[in-house]
């Protein structure tokens, strides 16, 4: 080969393995290329969610679910902006690891945020009580196996929490599920004749003190405790659970979700009882090594999937075994037990291209028993009743859902070692707010 040939053969390959290309070629692709594209991944990096390590995956979720609610007691009226007391607003992180393919191991952190409390406010409270606050909804670990279930560990739910609210899937559960009615009004105190309601032992009485019942007034519910809760594998729709908690709590509950036909079906039964006067205590005063109470539940979901119509019931009790000791001299006189029951029925479904519509209306009765705070006898029973009613339009590509509701509650108060019942005031309410989900 002449060696002006291999010579030039071997400068050719000396660029090409250099990494040289031709001039016009690099021209194509932009003088600062690799400028924009460093840029890019810097603010991708900064805007990300980061997490400790590549093994355990996290997802972060949440919403903001802030209202306008006008409020009218028969003698005043206003109308106050704050946190929705049924959904309050959130955020969520979950992780969630896979050991192999039966078994995986995560955490829940989930705290709750409130600028203004709708569920605290009253006649001279426009902001509630802690208003700007941030709590720890939920701080617990789990370790699942597909075939054996689920075992949780920290504070979360308990078996029967929400047991007369999650039965409902369409939007009303987001904000006025089984326990919206009595949570919306809990701060405002009562009136009779237009006069706030005395309450024996000193202040005014509040729909709190004449409701019962320990989550958000609803008798049949628990709450969120430091548990150990086991969720079994679903079978057949079927899902059975069971929890354990300090000081003694216990509850069990059998969940159904699935359908026939054209019906989608939902459903819960469950059953509680706490011997422990400090994180689940069954009425407002102070007890002892003596306390002790039961719970029970049930509810039921039914909707026409082509329609979209649907009816939502539920049926709650609690019973407080603690309430006689506490109230000394007038236990005689003390109702132990706490009942409540309501039905709703509603529409929903997609008309508008823009997502689901859903109208609905409820009653609700209440037969809360007695109020005993310090040794005081401040109610002995009530009779109460809610009529509500209201729209919901959910926006599908903001994940963002509208609703409006009107709320009409009255009854009647026995208080004390009265003989007569105190009949109370209309309390009214329009609510309108949004909840924008992340």
């Amino acid at each position: 080969m002449p060696k002006f040939t291999a010579g030039l053969l071997l400068g050719a390959a000396t660029m090409l393995i250099g990494g040289w290309s031709p001039p016009a070629i690099a021209a194509d692709l932009g003088g600062n290329c690799c400028a924009d594209l460093e840029e890019r991944i810097a603010e991708l990096e900064a805007t990300t969610a980061r997490k400790g390590n590549r093994n355990v995956s996290l997802t972060v979720s949440g919403w903001v679910n802030e209202e306008v609610a006008w409020w009218d007691d028969g003698t005043e009226s206003n109308a106050y902006v704050g946190t929705n007391p049924v959904e309050q607003s959130r955020v969520r992180f979950v992780g969630e690891a896979r050991i192999d393919k039966d078994w995986s191991a995560g955490y829940v952190i989930e705290l709750g945020i409130y600028g203004a409390n709708g569920g605290k406010w009253d006649q001279n409270t426009p902001d509630g009580s802690g208003p700007n606050s941030v709590s720890v909804r939920k701080s617990s670990w789990f370790l699942k196996n597909n075939h054996l279930g689920r075992v949780i560990v920290g504070q979360d739910g308990t078996s029967t929490y929400h047991l007369l609210d999650d039965a409902d899937t369409t939007m009303t559960r987001n904000f006025f599920d089984g326990e919206g009615a009595p949570d919306y009004q809990a701060g405002f105190f009562v009136r009779s004749g237009g006069s706030f309601v005395a309450a024996p032992g000193g202040g005014n009485l509040k729909w709190s003190d004449v409701m019962r019942g320990f989550n958000n007034s609803t008798p049949g519910d628990d709450g969120r405790r430091n548990i150990v809760r086991y969720d079994s594998p679903t079978i057949a729709g079927f899902t059975y659970t069971a929890t354990w908690g300090e000081d003694d709590i216990f509850d069990t509950a059998l969940i159904y979700k699935g359908g026939f036909g054209d019906f989608n079906v939902n459903a819960r039964a469950g059953y509680g009882h706490s011997t422990d006067e400090k994180s689940t205590p069954c009425h407002t005063g102070p007890t002892d090594f003596r306390a002790d109470c039961d719970w029970w539940g049930v509810s039921g979901f039914v909707q026409h999937k082509p329609t979209g119509l649907f009816v939502f019931a539920g049926y709650g009790q609690q019973i407080d075994n603690t309430r006689a000791f506490d109230a000394g001299t007038d236990a005689a006189l003390v109702d132990k037990r706490d009942d409540a029951w309501y039905v709703q029925t509603g529409i929903e479904h997609k008309w508008l291209s823009l997502g689901k519509t859903n109208f609905f209306a409820q009653y609700r009765h209440d037969a809360p028993g007695s109020n005993v705070s310090g040794g005081t006898l401040r109610t002995r029973s009530a009779d109460i009743e809610y009529w509500s009613g209201g729209v919901a339009q959910y926006l599908d590509n903001a994940e963002t859902m509208l609703y409006l509701l009107y709320q009409h509650a009255d009854g009647d108060v026995i208080l004390g070692d009265d003989v007569a019942s105190t009949r109370l005031d209309t309390m009214q309410q329009v609510i309108g707010g949004v909840k924008v989900n992340f």
